[in-house]
């Protein structure tokens, strides 16, 4: 009979971005290259948001492992490195690999997509309201209809908004402008059996004349509102190019 010889070791690692990119609530991350971690330059002034750098970038690059340290130091280690990985995630995304890694994720629809009608379930994508940590938690911007909300789950509501920055959405769509929706000018209009209610008419009409002057202006300097990423179109006009 064959002796069968096995390996104690698995042959899987679990590496530490794995595991926090697998914790239910951390959808919203990419994985960062390690060189880009390990590059002291990209860490500028974070050593002033936590303690003990250097063995926080030797944790989440799996250079040292959390269970070499003190018993008694391993929780607050852990949770100084799931922050300092947040901080390093803001600046990341706005790199070339970090913008092409979110915008799949863009298309993938991970973000959420906007729960107004109008905007036909756009996706979205997350910002923050500072780009100072503990500040305020990380909200998602529709570029449709150009309004922030909060995320469904409580698991992604308690995310800090500095993991992502306040220049993340501006900075994707000028990198991939082809992903700029273009605005629909429909708006729901209140009816009671089937006429509109006259303050109303009022108010939307006094809209439209804004928009025409906008869009007035607009044309005076050069710039197509109708048939360019980023302009307003009717909903018919859409209809028809469908």
């Amino acid at each position: 009979m064959a002796d069968y010889i096995t390996d104690s070791s698995s042959d899987f690692t679990e590496y530490w971005i794995d595991l926090f990119l697998g914790i239910k609530g951390n959808e919203y991350f990419c994985d960062i290259d390690d060189e880009y971690i390990r590059d002291r330059f990209n860490l500028t002034g974070l050593n002033q948001e936590v303690s003990k750098l250097p063995t926080l970038i030797d944790i989440i690059t799996d250079l040292i492992d959390l269970d070499s340290q003190p018993e008694d130091q391993r929780d607050t280690l852990e949770h100084n490195a799931r922050i300092l990985y947040g901080l390093i995630h803001a600046r990341y995304i706005l790199t070339s690999r970090g913008l092409n890694k979110m915008f799949e994720k863009f298309r993938n629809g991970d973000f959420g997509y906007c729960p107004r009608i109008n905007c036909q379930l756009h996706p979205l994508l997350p910002i923050g309201l500072n780009d100072s940590p503990r500040v305020a938690s990380v909200k998602l911007y529709c570029a449709k209809c150009e309004d922030l909300f909060n995320p469904k789950s409580n698991r992604h509501a308690v995310i800090d908004g500095a993991y992502f920055g306040t220049s993340f959405p501006a900075m994707f769509f000028q990198n991939f402008p082809n992903a700029i929706p273009i605005h629909s000018k429909e708006t729901y209009v209140p009816r009671v059996f089937g006429f509109k209610l006259h303050e109303y008419s009022q108010l939307n009409r006094w809209r439209h004349l804004q928009r025409m002057k906008l869009e007035s202006r607009l044309v005076k300097s050069g710039i197509n509102v109708s048939n360019v990423n980023g302009g307003f179109i009717e909903v018919e006009q859409r209809q028809e190019e469908r």
